[in-house]
């Protein structure tokens, strides 16, 4: 019996195409080791000691030791808001190989400044957010770089593999510092040798890429026809006189004329962003469109998702996990369900369920973790009337809703907003309303990161469970209510899902019918 290779799977059937995506995937290295190997490095006892941020040194001062620890861990994230604005500019300008290239040496400067900056605060908080802008920068042209050149049929899948990456590299990342914290001694050696673990990696994909060539599509829009054939031909490992080949390329320098058109003035692609942003605001169906995904960026950021993800190791041991090389342990298992069930969603879900039913779903997931959390960190917790079992399964069970909330943040608003931006809009606004919506989000992370730590001491732990459940709860009202349901709509029909009243959005639906009509 002969097996056949799934068609959603053909590309990886070509060795050059699964080169070039396992390359390129790696931008997404520096963002998910920061979220995983640096964030729970900074709970090493090397690294509190070198930076001062044992609790035995504030005593008095709580509210201190919390704002230094948000700023060590949150300045990188600032730095990749600026990053991935900075990148949109560089694109175009420098290509998107060349554009990636420069981040990886950007993020890797600052990541080894990082390494040797030897207790001096305000050189760390410098590196971090040097290396930052090279880790945003990424954020943006790795998934821009994957999505070019993907076939049409298979781009939510290779792209996906960028969030594969930086989930599975997350989750390694606690293992490895579970193993520098029972093998090393509590030198600088010992968090030295964590934080630059990652340059490994990066710096083999850097000279890598070396072998490797523009997409397609940006040589076509540089006048550079005939690489863009012999390149595209080559990824999908077929002659260039081939009828796929011709077929498709014709499509690419449709596109490109088609944007060209649209431009009006491509000698100044700031006044083009300009126009394409004012028609997002004066037309009433882009205007819904924008603001939908702007409060979908919002929603997800301030549900808390990426707030216990850099903090997660200290959470545990609120829940109960005792010992740091436990929690270390504990927040390895929660990065693998977080990949797992991302891998589940972006694999499979996201086509069967749909955007809006796994995004609803994954709301009401967070909401139910987080409503225990608040009542275990406020009430069951600190009861002194309960028995030592009651305790203890009341601390399981908190222990069971982190990792209930990270199967919701995974089949739910981690991926879909990225989605939701790259399908709903028309090609002419769509790089300038991506590029809004991700400097939105990085932002509001900086934000969510920064201000955690206080919000566990002035709000008592319970309280920022409290208020992340409220913002989940408001979620599942305002995204049940205004978001409709896009899996099967050609992009060019999704105007008609934003027709009509706003608040009949979520029946909005296209015909089976129309929809292959459109296709």
């Amino acid at each position: 019996m002969r097996l056949s290779i799934p068609e959603s799977w053909r590309w990886a059937a070509n060795p050059f195409h699964t080169f070039v995506i396992i390359t390129i995937a790696c931008g997404s290295i520096p963002k998910g080791y920061d979220e995983g190997g640096y964030s729970a490095s900074v709970r090493l006892d090397s690294f509190m000691t070198d930076f001062n941020l044992l609790s035995s040194n504030w005593t008095n001062n709580k509210t201190g030791l919390a704002n230094r620890t948000a700023n060590i861990t949150s300045f990188n994230v600032l730095g990749a808001a600026l990053g991935a604005l900075i990148s949109l500019y560089l694109n175009d300008r420098l290509g998107r190989l060349r554009s990636w290239r420069l981040a990886c040496l950007v993020w890797a400067s600052g990541n080894f400044i990082q390494v040797f900056s030897s207790g001096i605060y305000g050189l760390l908080l410098f590196a971090r957010i040097w290396g930052g802008l090279g880790a945003g920068a990424l954020t943006v042209v790795t998934p821009l770089y994957l999505s070019e050149i993907a076939p049409a049929r298979t781009r939510g899948l290779v792209v996906s593999i960028y969030m594969v990456v930086l989930l599975a590299v997350l989750a390694l990342g606690f293992f490895i510092n579970y193993a520098a914290s029972i093998h090393m001694a509590p030198t600088r050696t010992q968090y030295r040798l964590v934080q630059s673990i990652p340059l490994i990696p990066v710096g083999v994909a850097f000279f890598a890429s070396f072998f490797l060539s523009e997409t397609p599509r940006y040589l076509v829009s540089q006048h550079r026809p005939d690489e863009g054939r012999a390149i595209l031909a080559r990824l999908r490992g077929k002659d260039p006189k081939s009828p796929e080949i011709k077929e498709e390329f014709a499509l690419i320098t449709t596109q490109a004329r088609l944007k060209e058109a649209d431009n009006n003035s491509p000698s100044s692609a700031t006044t083009s962003n300009w126009t394409a942003f004012k028609e997002t605001q004066s037309n009433p169906n882009y205007r819904q469109r924008f603001w939908l995904l702007m409060a979908m960026q919002t929603i997800s950021q301030w549900t808390g998702g990426n707030g216990i993800t850099y903090y997660v190791s200290s959470i545990f041991e609120s829940a109960g996990v005792t010992g740091n090389a436990t929690s270390l342990v504990s927040s390895g298992a929660y990065g693998i369900v977080k990949l797992v069930f991302t891998m589940a969603f972006t694999w499979g879900l996201i086509d069967y369920l749909g955007r809006r039913r796994c995004a609803l779903v994954g709301l009401s997931l967070q909401l139910a973790a987080h409503v225990y959390l608040a009542c275990y960190m406020g009430i069951l917790r600190s009861s002194s009337n309960s028995s030592e079992t009651t305790n203890k399964s009341a601390s399981d069970a908190a222990i069971a809703s982190i990792f209930v909330y990270a199967v919701g943040w995974s089949v739910g608003l981690c991926t879909i907003p990225y989605l939701y931006g790259t399908e709903i809009f028309p090609t002419r606004i769509r790089n300038v309303s991506y590029a809004a919506s991700m400097s939105l989000h990085w932002f509001f992370q900086f934000a969510v990161v920064r201000v955690t730590p206080n919000m566990f001491v002035s709000l008592h732990d319970w309280g920022a469970y409290l208020f992340w459940a409220l913002v989940c709860f408001v979620g599942l009202i305002v995204l049940g209510v205004w978001m409709p349901e896009t899996k099967g709509v050609p992009i060019e029909q999704m105007g008609e899902l934003f027709e009509g009243k706003w608040y009949l959005r979520w029946r909005s639906q296209i015909k089976k019918d129309e929809r292959e009509h459109g296709e």
